[in-house]
């Protein structure tokens, strides 16, 4: 059993979950992570594609992943909506000759770029695609959002664009939706029609760790199960902010020497 082990505990964690948040959800934290990139973009309509692409190659060691996205936008310039909307295939493939990720390669990488191209030039924004299948749940609509983009540019499956229904956490869209729709120091935003209490928890190996220990979480694998499991509970703490806390509890581990476990421990002895 885990720290917060009933309902009224979690209710009443939501004092030193907010005392987290004032401590550890701070702009200075933020380095090195992908999310840094999204504040050199004032529009929206460069943001998102600016956070899309840092979310989506979050995966690996966070030096490369940095070098990895600086390739990319590079490439794309000063605002990369225009540059994509008006770019051909013949001179992606081009740009992105050599092009390296993990498991990401240059005809990946093209592809993904030539799907929001294609849904830039329809006249729609990554905003607008999402809100036309969005009715307040925004785990039903990721499956919808990545299936109709990939469509856009002719694909039927890409591992930069998970789905759900496939059993994946969709950690990577879930840290790009927190991006664009959260608003704070840590945050950016630029959605304002999507409300945050439909977000869904961006959950990793160390989040799962994590929330495991708090009692958050009774699933054996980080999966999405899981995900949703662990957002119910976060509900419960922050009804219309579920990952307010995201980036704070993972911050804590790496700027704290106590353990989470401790600090939580500590506060029931006072409560």
């Amino acid at each position: 059993m885990g720290v917060l082990s009933d309902r009224a505990e979690l209710v009443k964690s939501h004092v030193i979950f907010e005392k987290l948040y004032k401590d550890f959800n701070k702009r200075i934290y933020v380095s090195p992570d992908p999310l840094q990139f999204l504040y050199d973009y004032d529009l929206p309509e460069d943001r998102e594609i600016v956070g899309l692409i840092a979310s989506s190659l979050a995966y690996g060691r966070v030096a490369q992943i940095l070098k990895s996205i600086e390739k990319v936008l590079s490439v794309l310039g000063s605002s990369p909506s225009e540059y994509l909307k008006n770019v051909n295939q013949a001179e992606l493939k081009e740009r992105f000759q050599g092009f390296v990720h993990r498991f990401t390669d240059e005809n990946e990488m093209v592809g993904f770029l030539s799907c929001i191209s294609e849904l830039l030039k329809r006249g729609a924004t990554l905003e607008s695609l999402f809100l036309s299948f969005h009715e307040g749940d925004s785990w039903q609509t990721v499956e919808k959002f990545s299936a109709e983009l990939l469509a856009c540019g002719g694909k039927e499956k890409m591992y930069l664009l998970p789905k759900p229904s496939k059993g994946s956490a969709c950690k990577r869209l879930a840290l790009f939706l927190r991006w664009m729709v959260r608003s704070d120091e840590v945050d950016p935003g630029g959605w304002s029609k999507i409300s945050p209490d439909s977000l869904f928890i961006p959950l990793d190996t160390h989040m799962f760790n994590i929330c495991s220990k708090l009692g958050l979480c009774t699933h054996r694998q980080p999966d999405a199960r899981a995900v949703k499991e662990i957002t119910e509970a976060f509900k419960v703490i922050a009804p219309e902010d579920p990952v307010r806390y995201d980036f704070a509890l993972t911050r804590f581990g790496i700027r704290s020497d106590m353990q989470l476990e401790e600090l939580f421990n500590r506060w029931k002895e006072k409560n």
